[in-house]
């Protein structure tokens, strides 16, 4: 600000209130916290109208009022007045106090008087007490009551500072200051000797309190100019005041200047307040509330700061690189404020505090931090996804490799983001983040091992059960006797060639040997349900399969030809081998066989139920010593038992009233072969005809004898009727019985004369088209003959196959009536 211009506020007016706002517009003014304790505070007190004010006007340039001496004496300045010495460095502040023995206060108010004085040692470097030099040497001199009041609010003071006492004495005569001072000097012994001391300071001399000086001031009225002269000699003396020589005293419990309002706000409340006052711990005092105030401001800035709120806003977005860089500078900034601002304070108060501000900033901040250790562990555990997705793909490494190397790449890259992240200021706990890291890299590397084990499993099942579920049906639907150690031979080698390759695999994963062994028993498990899921597949069609069974070994001959019901088959043996046939495959599906044992189901089935008569006899003996009264087989296991004795014995019976049909047509059929071929009439018939008809026959061999066209006509039809019956198999049709052989030639003798019919119109239009593009071919009779067959059976077998009458109830039957055709045919071309 202008040096030309002197501030000055009232600090506590005269009855006592003290001015906030106008000191701390004051500090303002005049910058006095930018100072530290670059500063200096000068008081003067004195006797009423001694020339206080006009001695600091003169002395620091400040514009106190002064009293206009032309209205006569009276109260001038009242309270205490503050003031900015001009141009004297450091920065001092002048304090103007209301001056003693006034009559405006009385002779017994002496209250403000010691209140006054007493925040004036409180607070100043350098005390000036002006006195009349007159008043030097008596003993009612204005001088003693305003030094006793010095001395005593002294003891008030815990601890006090070593304060400068400047006596100023006014309007000096002709007596020289050699005789002057001493009389002075003994006078202020004799007063502090007087005053009532604690116990403490009983014998303490007043040199350790106070610093005394003396100099004297000729009169201003009088001697104005001599006056100025020696005000501007002694206003010398206060530049540098607090330096090395300096007027200032102790300077060691001085505040700084920042937190001067404060603590004249509290020496003056506590002094208003009649206690005692200790300055220590009033500077302590004020150091705590000052360093608070000015930790509180730093960590309001630091919230609001913009740099902070980038690199907050930026953290919640994603991971910031050099984080610890920008967070500790940012830190710095505030905490260096903070030092620069509170280096004039206690220096304990001044540590804790910044202790605080320190610990109270991390706080705030340690959410972000928090944030970016959340960032890096994501970022981590991401890489060691992907890190180990890509190695499994690859198959450089197994599983277990692949998961170690991918976990200690994402370790590293986690403990190298961590140094960009760390803040210098304090080693927070991250072991808690990197904890959690390793667990979630475990988590999923469990996850991914049990996966690829899930699926290397499912590969092998899904091999064995390709190797093992057809061939193993295949092979119980043949139904041997060697069934099932084909299967066992089948199973122990798809299942030691599956486990052999799973067990190569299964090296990658590291597993230990209890796991191991109960991953390969699982397997193995897998491939003998494999084979007992296809078994019992099979149970539930063991009914179709020994009809199936049956039927083969009935209806076919050991060449496996149709079977042909003449007069020679013996179809108890037959059904015999069939039913043991078909009793064989129910053995066979009885139990599951996969290890190397033997049992008795075959003899126990054969024995109770194919040798122990028809069904009929074998209900009529039950509960007596039926073996297959049971739920188990002797030798079995119940979990290899595929089909109980009593389940075998109700299949068995189903099976036999399913198949008593077929055997029952069989019979049929071979009766009805047996009267079919059956062709002459009994001797004693032929005997009858030859007698009875002898005259009829020697009269048709007459007559065709007389002419012999007759005899040719006869022989033509007996030619083409033979070859009908060869060409459409008529014959054939009286395998059945001569009625059914009848009927069917009627219903079919119209279509077969017009297919003749067709086919010799169609012959007729070739040989014309033939003839007008070409000449006549040589014709062969023997194709020709071929060609007409062959249309004749087409036709022949598409009415068969449109007549539904020509269809029998049994296939077994209509195999025998096809194959009775060409071997009739046969006999008769041969007889």
């Amino acid at each position: 600000m202008d040096g030309d211009v002197c501030c000055s506020a009232q600090l506590i007016d005269g009855d006592g209130e003290f001015n906030v706002e106008g000191l701390d517009r004051f500090i303002k003014e005049v910058r006095l916290a930018e100072c530290g304790l670059s500063y200096a505070v000068v008081s003067i007190m004195g006797p009423q109208s001694s020339g206080k004010s006009t001695l600091l006007n003169h002395l620091f340039k400040t514009n106190f009022r002064e009293m206009d001496a032309f209205r006569g004496r009276s109260q001038t300045t009242k309270g205490i007045w503050l003031a900015k010495g001009m141009n004297i460095e450091p920065c001092t502040i002048v304090m103007d106090l209301e001056g003693t023995d006034g009559r405006e206060r009385g002779e017994d108010d002496t209250t403000f008087e010691k209140q006054s004085a007493l925040f004036a040692l409180a607070v100043s470097d350098i005390v000036l007490i002006n006195m009349w030099c007159h008043d030097i040497g008596r003993e009612q001199a204005a001088n003693k009551p305003l030094l006793k009041t010095v001395f005593q609010v002294m003891m008030h003071l815990f601890s006090p500072r070593k304060t400068t006492l400047l006596f100023v004495i006014r309007d000096k005569t002709k007596t020289p200051m050699e005789y002057l001072e001493p009389v002075l000097r003994e006078d202020i012994q004799k007063i502090w000797d007087s005053v009532s001391k604690p116990q403490a300071h009983k014998d303490t001399p007043l040199s350790e309190f106070f610093h005394v000086e003396v100099m004297s001031l000729p009169s201003f009225e009088e001697k104005e100019e001599q006056f100025k002269e020696q005000v501007a000699e002694l206003r010398q003396r206060f530049q540098h005041s607090i330096g090395p020589g300096g007027l200032a005293g102790d300077r060691r419990g001085v505040i700084p200047a920042s937190a001067f309002s404060f603590s004249a706000q509290q020496i003056w409340k506590i002094i208003r307040e009649n206690k005692d006052l200790d300055l220590p711990a009033h500077k302590v005092m004020v150091a705590t509330v000052r360093c608070e105030e000015i930790a509180n401001e730093k960590l309001s800035h630091l919230t609001s700061d913009e740099n902070w709120l980038e690199l907050d806003n930026a953290v919640q977005a994603g991971p910031v690189p050099n984080f610890g860089k920008k967070l500790s500078s940012i830190l710095d900034h505030y905490l260096s404020e903070y030092d620069s601002e509170a280096i004039y304070f206690e220096e304990g108060v001044r540590t804790a505090k910044r202790q605080q501000l320190e610990t109270r900033a991390l706080n705030f901040v340690h959410s972000a931090f928090q944030t970016m250790l959340g960032h890096l562990r994501s970022r981590a555990l991401e890489k060691f996804k992907t890190d180990l997705e890509k190695s499994i793909k690859s198959g450089k490494n197994g599983v277990a490799q692949s998961i170690r190397n991918c976990t200690e790449a994402a370790m590293r890259d986690y403990d190298s983001g961590l140094k960009d992240v760390v803040v210098k200021h304090i080693e927070w706990d991250t072991n808690r983040v990197r904890e959690k890291l390793k667990r979630d890299i475990e988590s999923h590397a469990l996850s991914v091992r049990s996966d690829q084990l899930a699926k290397l499993k499912d590969k092998y099942e899904k091999m064995v059960t390709g190797a093992l579920s057809e061939p193993v049906e295949s092979i119980l639907e043949a139904g041997s006797s060697d069934t099932w150690q084909a299967v066992r031979g089948l199973y122990r080698r798809e299942s030691d060639k599956a486990i052999s390759s799973y067990l190569a695999e299964l090296a990658g994963f590291e597993l230990d040997k209890e796991t191991l062994q109960s991953t390969v028993s699982d397997l193995r498990g897998f491939c003998r349900g494999v084979v007992e899921k296809k078994a019992r597949e099979e149970v539930s069609k063991v009914l179709i399969h020994m009809k199936e069974r049956f039927a083969t070994v009935f209806s076919r001959d050991k060449d496996s030809m149709p079977r042909v019901w003449t007069g020679r088959e013996d179809i108890t043996a037959v059904t015999k081998e069939a039913r043991t046939a078909a009793l064989k495959l129910l053995a066979v599906l009885a139990a599951v066989r996969l290890e190397d044992t033997n049992d008795r189901i075959e003899d126990v089935l054969i024995s109770s139920l194919l040798k122990a008569g028809p069904v009929s006899q074998t209900r009529s003996i039950e509960g007596s010593l039926d073996p297959l009264a049971s739920s188990t087989w002797d030798e079995v296991s119940p979990k290899d038992t595929l089909i109980t004795p009593v389940q075998c014995k109700m299949y068995w019976r189903q099976f036999f009233k399913e198949t008593e049909f077929s055997v029952a047509q069989a019979m049929s059929a071979q009766e009805a072969h047996r009267r079919n071929n059956s062709k002459l009439p009994p001797l004693w018939a032929v005997i009858a005809m030859v007698a009875l008809g002898f005259n009829e026959f020697m009269a048709i061999i007459t007559f065709i004898l007389r002419s012999p066209f007759y005899l040719f006509g006869m022989f033509v039809v007996f030619i083409l009727s033979y070859a009908v019956a060869l060409q459409y198999n008529v014959l054939g049709y009286f395998q059945h019985g001569t009625l059914s052989g009848i009927i069917t030639l009627s219903a079919r003798f119209i279509p077969i004369v017009l297919n003749l019919l067709q086919g010799v119109v169609n012959q007729g239009q070739q040989f014309n088209n033939n003839n007008n593009q070409n000449p006549p071919p040589v014709l062969n009779s023997q194709s020709f003959r071929y060609q007409n067959q062959s249309q004749g059976n087409a036709s022949v077998s598409s009415s068969m196959v449109a007549d539904p009458s020509s269809s029998t109830s049994s296939v077994s039957s209509n195999s025998g009536v096809d194959d009775a055709g060409p071997r009739t045919r046969g006999d008769e071309a041969t007889s």
